[in-house]
């Protein structure tokens, strides 16, 4: 516990090792600042978003473009900031939890972006959130490496360029809180690395840029702006400095694209299409909207559907209008001893790539530095001696609200084996969450919290609306209680003894066969696991 300017200060979690170099009376100060001078509206804006939710639930709101902004949208004549040094070309990112082998591994992996993870990927023990914050530390002062059967591993020569994610304004870090209150994780996290690593990343010929997830409007965005300017303020650091890629990742920020990277703009790079979390809000936010919404098995939901093609082309022209950067979705498959899966996995990852690539956006995600290649190939052959493609303006892209809520145009099929390998893929990645992983292989996919998300909340919106697979068979609460039982048992026969899938079960029952459709984040099971981890 300690006196702040800003209030009394405690850091609740343990000590170890070295994290009194992060966690340290000035960085705390520093982070006390930003939450002091942000909470209120941080919880406004949180409680504006559940208002939506309920009127868009109610039938009481539709969603379609702002009517409030078109002056925004329908001036040409504003842009966004200049690409900053090491964002120039982004034609491969790699994403991945910032432990200290994939920090290494990532900034190695010939990509041009790395990704660091603090949200999605990372499950957030105090050991992960610290440690991970030591790990990026050391690596922007290149001193980092890891040892793997016997060989030492460090950094080369022309390492990624790092863009940090911070976890959502929904989330509070319960380890470091101010007279008794939590901070905020998003602050937590881009506070801590901030501090410690803008000037040093400057003086590098880089700088401090972020990955912004879980947006839901334009006043989050102008929340974040308005922490940037403070940060840099306090820090004597140029404005302007910072540089924001945001993910779309919810089905009102589709909505809101120009707003963001207006509100952003001294700070903004680009946006990014966050595939699985996109497909989630729009469960969410239409859970009670009936069968027109109701979704097929997750597989099926492939980038080419016609709602998910005018959500991903308004992107790109919405980037290039403005001279921001347009990243396209995530390639998690993971190479297999298997040849023969991996050249169908390849080809499938080298056909989506081609895909973006063709729509204009400037680079990729891929989770595995073995897709790295076959990324980079692609944007090659497309980019030549360019290093990105802002000057493809897509001007022939026109899209609609109805063309963004036509989630009917889907089509596919809900089969029995979409529902349990839903059910089997939730409970394999929520033990692992549990057991402090937050980036976990499976089935050959490199799957993080998003996979969680979709994969449960499908399960409840079949539920809930008695939907019908393919033989006939309505899916229901008891049905699904069968087929849960029945996964776990195959699960634990993988998983062995040590496991936590007593909780992750617990969890999955919570969130997938309730009244409402909360977060897995948000389950009282969660709470009670995050109460015990150091």
């Amino acid at each position: 516990m300690a006196d702040t300017m800003n209030g009394r200060l405690q850091v609740a979690g343990p000590m170890r090792e070295r994290y009194d170099e992060i966690l340290t009376p000035a960085a705390l100060e520093f982070v006390a600042k930003l939450d002091n001078a942000f909470a209120g509206r941080r919880r406004e804006l949180l409680d504006a978003r559940r208002r939506r939710r309920e009127r868009l639930a109610a039938g009481e709101e539709t969603l379609g473009f702002l009517p409030e902004t078109r002056w925004i949208r329908s001036d040409p004549s504003w842009q966004v900031a200049q690409p900053a040094p090491g964002l120039e070309d982004r034609r491969v990112e790699i994403t991945g939890p910032t432990d200290r082998k994939m920090t290494v591994n990532a900034l190695n992996s010939g990509a041009k972006v790395w990704l660091a993870d603090f949200e999605d990927a990372t499950s957030p023990t105090w050991h992960n959130v610290v440690s991970g914050q030591l790990n990026l530390y050391d690596a922007i002062r290149r001193n980092i490496d890891f040892t793997d059967r016997g060989k030492r591993y460090v950094i080369g020569d022309e390492p990624a360029t790092i863009v940090a994610r911070p976890r959502g304004w929904h989330l509070v870090e319960k380890h470091i809180r101010i007279d008794g209150r939590p901070v905020s994780a998003s602050l937590v996290d881009f506070g801590l690395y901030f501090f410690h690593n803008a000037r040093q990343l400057l003086a590098r010929g880089s700088g401090p840029y972020f990955y912004l997830p879980k947006l839901e409007s334009h006043h989050e965005a102008r929340l974040w702006n308005d922490v940037f300017v403070l940060a840099q303020e306090e820090l004597g650091i140029p404005r302007g400095s910072i540089r924001a890629t945001v993910l779309i990742e919810t089905i009102t920020a589709a909505f809101e694209m120009d707003e963001i990277l207006y509100e952003l703009r001294e700070h903004a790079a680009g946006l990014n299409a966050g595939r699985w979390d996109y497909i989630f809000s729009i469960i969410k936010t239409f859970a009670s909207h009936g069968a027109d919404f109701v979704l097929p098995d997750r597989a099926q939901v492939t980038m080419t559907v016609p709602f998910m093609r005018a959500y991903t082309e308004l992107l790109v022209r919405t980037c290039h209008q403005r001279g921001a950067h347009a990243i396209g979705g995530m390639a998690a498959f993971i190479p297999s001893r298997d040849p023969e899966v991996n050249a169908t996995a390849l080809e499938k990852v080298r056909q989506d790539k081609e895909r973006e690539a063709g729509d204009g956006f400037d680079g990729s995600w891929v989770a595995h530095p073995g897709l790295v290649q076959v990324c980079r190939e692609v944007f090659d052959e497309v980019l030549g001696g360019w290093p990105n493609q802002l000057g493809k303006l897509r001007e022939d892209v026109v899209v609609s609200a109805e063309d963004l809520l036509d989630v009917a145009s889907a089509g596919g099929e809900v089969t029995e084996q979409g529902v349990r390998s839903n059910i089997n893929v939730a409970l394999r990645y929520i033990d692992a969450w549990l057991r402090g992983t937050g980036a976990a292989a499976i089935f050959n996919l490199m799957e993080d919290a998003a996979t969680a998300e979709i994969a449960r909340c499908q399960v409840w919106q079949w539920v809930h609306n008695g939907t019908k697979l393919t033989d006939g068979t309505a899916v229901t609460h008891e049905r699904v209680t069968e087929w849960l039982d029945a996964e776990l048992a195959d699960v634990h026969a993988d998983l062995g003894p040590d496991n936590r899938l007593a909780e992750a079960r617990e969890i999955f029952v919570e969130t997938a066969l309730s009244d409402r459709l909360p977060s897995f984040l948000t389950t009282g099971a969660y709470a009670r696991y995050l109460t015990t981890q150091n």
